[in-house]
């Protein structure tokens, strides 16, 4: 089966999963998915799955990606903060979807290899940044969406606190791998949050600091603090 064929068959998945923000599909369709893969899972690029990309890190399924694509209903003028580059494909498909995406990541290596891939795709609307994601991009701040892509034990309140009145933040909680959960807040006039809970999910921890050696990621295993008290 060819490329094109397998991005056919994936897109009509996502529909019949129940992603029907027509903007989502045409930037999933748009974004080469096998541009972002490792080259030992070439052959599994348009395959439902999550793919290991290093560090302990892990390329989302593409319904995943979608999904949290979809609800952060994103407008074109709007700005985007992603915390995770990972390979750099959920900003590639958010690039398509808003005006401009920051992205940040802890793992410098990653974050190379991503930035190399914008590059390449000509995506000039992503800036990003090495930096502890849990603090956010104060100097960038406010956002008019954020999207967290690994698990926090609870919303960090940095995060809370750089989204634009009206905003929405999109984020796995969760402690375990197995008891996570894809929250969505929106932030009210007078500072509160509502809360959705948008289903079951399993990602990565996210990790609050930036090690100086990455092998210093088994170890540092602890997680951000928590703001889920703002939300109700």
């Amino acid at each position: 089966m060819t490329i094109a064929a397998r991005k056919i068959r994936m897109i009509m998945q996502l529909r019949k999963a129940g992603i029907g923000d027509t903007r989502v599909l045409s930037a999933v369709e748009r974004i080469p998915r096998e541009a972002f893969v490792p080259p030992t899972f070439q052959d599994q690029a348009y395959e439902n799955t999550a793919l290991p990309i290093g560090h302990g890190q892990t390329l989302s399924q593409p319904i995943v990606v979608a999904q949290m694509s979809q609800a952060l209903s994103a407008g074109p003028r709007m700005k985007i903060l992603e915390v995770g580059t990972g390979s750099g494909y959920q900003a590639a498909v958010l690039s398509r979807l808003c005006r401009r995406v920051y992205t940040v990541e802890r793992f410098k290596e990653l974050l190379t290899i991503a930035e190399q891939r914008f590059t390449d795709l000509r995506l000039h609307n992503i800036t990003s940044q090495q930096r502890d994601g849990t603090k956010g991009w104060g100097e960038q701040a406010p956002f008019d969406r954020i999207i967290v892509t690994a698990a926090a034990a609870d919303i960090p309140l940095p995060l809370l606190e750089q989204l634009r009145e009206g905003g929405i933040i999109v984020v796995p909680v969760g402690r375990r791998s197995r008891e996570q959960d894809l929250i969505r807040l929106t932030r009210r006039e007078d500072g509160t949050f509502g809360e959705e809970n948008l289903g079951p999910v399993r990602f990565v921890p996210l990790i609050q600091g930036l090690p100086t050696d990455d092998r210093d990621y088994e170890d540092d295993v602890g997680y951000s603090s928590m703001a889920g008290k703002q939300a109700s």
